[in-house]
Order: structure tokens, then sequence, then C-alpha cells
């Protein structure tokens, strides 16, 4: 494939903001406000940003589990936004996710055996024979023994949870997987882990990840390129190693000057924001960074900075969504 797996096209993802007694809707909460995004065959595009920024709910829009309100998904040039549920079925078994909490995203009614049987019962593929042999190579995969098929979810530790969700994602073999902080509620003993088996199945079995998470520092190890997202916009994106090394957004060097310091006695000047996070149901005009931006200036409130080249060229150029070069 000469072109991008995935290309996010002016992405819009609104919730209605309801109230009243007829709870009739007062507003829209815009979750997911004008992306634009593209992820190449055997990449891993990193997306970071703090809390509520809608970095989560931009995954779940490219999976369609939630509907966007506008813009384009483009899956090997087929626009997902407007496919029915019916039409986006074969796609189910190329796009799949692996979510944040394995013990909510697991039935705790099923077997291990039985939910990784069940993609394969949806879509018609194989006889119980040959279904059976392909749960137990998925558990092999994954690093689990092949007597986890008769056990229950919560007779496994978070680690082990997250790989029995890492096996339900990789069980019809898609070329793409949305890992929405697939690590962030696990103990840091085994965060490494699990990040090695992600690396590993891409190697093997040439995925391409949008790996979304809020540690920069984590996204960097694992990701080609890097998006920052605040407030439901994209402010940077380029290079893993460009970005980390020079940032030109002010929210990227603050994110980058909280990641701790590995060399004990090495002291890292801290980007501290000052500031309150605006709503994203009454954003600011103008750049949406304004109200925490320590270089903010007139034409910041009332003109939104477009995402432009700074660096480089093609896929890994360095863009920034700024007015000024900081």
């Amino acid at each position: 494939m000469s072109g991008p797996l995935l290309e996010i096209e002016d992405l819009r993802t609104w919730f209605p903001v309801r109230g009243g007694v007829f709870l009739a809707a007062r507003g829209q909460c815009r979750a997911v406000d004008g992306v634009s995004l593209s992820i190449w065959p055997g990449e891993t595009l990193g997306l970071v940003g703090e809390s509520g920024c809608g970095k989560s709910t931009l995954g779940k829009s490219v999976v369609r589990l939630v509907k966007p309100t506008s813009g384009r998904i483009l899956f090997e040039g087929t626009d997902l936004a407007g496919l029915s549920m019916r039409q986006l079925k074969p796609y189910r078994r190329e796009i799949q996710m692996i979510f944040q909490d394995p013990a909510d995203s697991l039935n705790s009614r099923l077997t291990v055996g039985h939910m990784l049987e069940e993609p394969f019962l949806i879509h018609g593929i194989g006889d119980e024979d040959s279904r059976r042999e392909r749960v137990q190579d998925l558990l092999k995969t994954v690093g689990l023994q092949p007597s986890a098929v008769d056990r229950f979810p919560f007779e496994f530790s978070g680690g082990q949870r997250q790989r029995i969700g890492i096996a339900r994602a990789i069980a019809l073999n898609p070329k793409l997987i949305i890992c929405d902080e697939p690590v962030s509620a696990l103990d840091a003993s085994i965060q490494s882990q699990i990040l090695n088996l992600l690396l590993d199945l891409q190697q093997s079995l040439g995925l391409s990840y949008l790996f979304i998470a809020h540690d920069l520092a984590v996204v960097k190890h694992v990701s080609d390129r890097i998006a920052i997202m605040y407030l439901g916009h994209v402010v940077e994106t380029g290079d893993g190693e460009e970005v980390h090394r020079h940032p030109r957004h002010p929210y990227t060097r603050a994110l980058i000057s909280a990641i701790p310091q590995p060399v004990p006695g090495r002291a890292r000047h801290r980007q501290v924001l000052t500031g309150e996070v605006p709503s994203p149901i009454h954003p600011p005009p103008g750049c949406p960074f304004q109200t925490r931006c320590p270089h903010v200036q007139p034409v910041c409130r009332e003109q939104k900075p477009p995402l432009r080249e700074v660096a480089g060229s093609g896929r890994g150029a360095h863009a920034v969504a700024c007015h000024f070069d900081l």
C-alpha cells in the first residue's frame, strides 16, 4: 500500500448538553473539534494529552463506537464515518481496540475461551475445531497458558487480563489497533511487559497502532510519530524524537518538563501552567490554549492558529498550531 492506512480529515465529535424539564439541547460539548491525522502501514502514531482533551473520544470515533458529527475517516480509501452498522461489519475485522481497564472491557460471565472464540462466531470463520485451535494459539502468542480457556477474567491479574484483551484484539488479524491507554491502569513493573508485547506483535503481525496515552515518556518509547492534543484540537505533531527534543508549542514543552528525570540529582526546569482549563462546551475564541499560555498576545484571542509545518516535510514533518515561532 503506497498511501496512509488511515486518514482522519477535519473530524468533529460533539455531544449535546441537555437540561430543563424536557431535556432539550442547551449546547454542544466539543470533545473532538476539527482533527486531521494520518497513520501509515506498520506505523505507531502516539496521541498525547491530559484527561478530558478528547483523545479517547477520537479513538472511539475511528472505530465508530461513537458516531462523528462531521468529517471523514478514510480507511484504505473508504470513508467509515457515513457507513451504517451493517456496512461497517467487514471493517470491524480490520480495526480493533484495546481498552484502558481490562476488568471493565472483559465479560465476567464468559470464560476466556468463549470470549476469544466470539469474534470468529460473529464473522462466521472456521469450524469448532479450528476455532478452538486458534484460541489456543492466541493465548500462547500473548504469553498465557492454554489452560486459561476454562477460567474467568476475575481469576487473572490486571496484566494477565490486559493480555487477554490484546489476544481478543488480534484474533481476526486486523491492520489497525486503537490502544486507548492500555498500560495506565497497570503497575509500573507490568507496563513494560505489555509495551514490549505490543511492539513484538507489531513486528510479527505488521500492525499499525494509534497509541493513546497521557504519559509522553511512554508514548515516545513506542511511537514513530507523536500528536499532541489539547481541548479537542491537535496543537503539535511530528517525528517522536524531533517533538521530544525540539518542542514548539508551549503546551508540549510543559508536558515534557513534567516527565520525571531518570538521573538522580539532575535538576529539570518545570514549566508550570497557570490559568484555567476552558470548558469544551464554551471554548474560547481564537487559540484554544490562550487561557494558559505564557506567551499569549492579542492575536491569540482573536484568531485560531492553523497547524503549519515548521520543519521537515512529508509524513514526518514537524507541525505546530501557534501564531509564533517560540
